[in-house]
C-alpha cells in the first residue's frame, strides 16, 4: 500500500559511515502528493484524539506540524539539551558509545495530556523511548508513536511495542 511513498525514499549507501544505508527523506519532502499522502496516511492511523503531537528534533518536526494541523493538535518539540530557552525537564538516552539527552519545556503540556509521538524514522528506539519516559515524566498520556520509516531489523518498535506503545510506521527497510 506504501510502496509509493517507499519510492520516493532514495537510499544513499556508506552514509554517515561505511556500512550503513542511509534512507533519505529529502527526495520524499521535495514530493508534494508524497508529503500529502504521508500525513494524509499518518493521521489516518491516529488512534482517538491527541491533545499534542510531539515531534523529535529535526525532521521530527516537519510531520509534528503537518500532524497537527489536521488532527486539531497542538505542537510539542523534543529537542537536543541546551536547545530551548526557558525552564525544561530532561532525560537521558544511551548511544551506541555513550550517552546523550533531549528536553522540552517543563510547561509545555498540562497533567493527563494526550500526546502523539512522530518522529521520520525509528531504529534502535533509544531516542523515542528516552522521549516518551520525558513526556510520561511531565504526566502526558502516550500509548502511540508514529514514524515514517521503520528499520525494524534494528529492534526499536517492536521495544516500544514491548513498553505498551502502539508503533505506526508507513515503510519499512531490511537492514540498517
Amino acid at each position: 500500500m506504501n510502496d509509493d511513498l517507499k519510492a520516493l525514499i532514495r537510499t544513499i549507501p556508506d552514509f554517515p559511515k561505511p556500512g550503513i544505508a542511509f534512507r533519505d527523506i529529502t527526495t520524499l519532502l521535495l514530493s508534494p502528493a508524497g508529503l500529502a499522502a504521508s500525513v494524509e496516511r499518518m493521521v489516518a492511523a491516529t488512534d482517538g484524539p491527541v491533545d499534542l503531537v510531539a515531534g523529535i528534533e529535526a525532521r521530527g518536526f516537519l510531520f509534528a506540524a503537518a500532524l497537527a494541523v489536521p488532527l486539531g493538535a497542538g505542537v510539542l518539540l523534543i529537542r537536543k539539551d541546551g536547545k530551548l530557552p526557558g525552564a525544561t525537564i530532561a532525560e537521558d538516552y544511551a548511544l551506541e558509545y555513550g550517552s546523550d539527552r533531549i528536553a522540552m519545556h517543563a510547561d509545555a503540556l498540562a497533567p493527563g495530556a494526550r500526546v502523539l509521538l512522530v518522529d521520520d524514522l525509528i531504529a534502535t528506539g533509544g531516542t523515542a523511548r528516552a522521549a516518551i519516559r520525558l513526556l510520561r515524566k511531565a504526566g502526558a498520556i502516550v500509548t502511540q508513536a508514529q514514524f515514517l520509516i521503520d528499520l525494524p531489523d534494528l529492534g526499536g518498535a517492536a521495544a516500544l511495542a514491548a513498553d505498551g506503545i502502539k508503533v505506526d510506521a508507513l515503510v519499512a527497510f531490511p537492514g540498517h
